[in-house]
């Protein structure tokens, strides 16, 4: 994936949510504004 450049479109990115369920970004995002948290670690 390149990097995003200041007025790119966010690219389209589906994802597991945690509980279940799906989410396609930035599709689902009730605001134009929005915070992808990404947990990579298992303790």
């Amino acid at each position: 994936m390149k990097r995003l450049n200041p007025g790119d479109s966010f690219p389209t990115i589906t994802a597991s949510q945690v509980g279940g369920g799906m989410v396609t970004l930035p599709a689902d995002l009730t605001t134009p504004y929005g915070i992808v948290v990404v947990y990579r670690a298992h303790w």
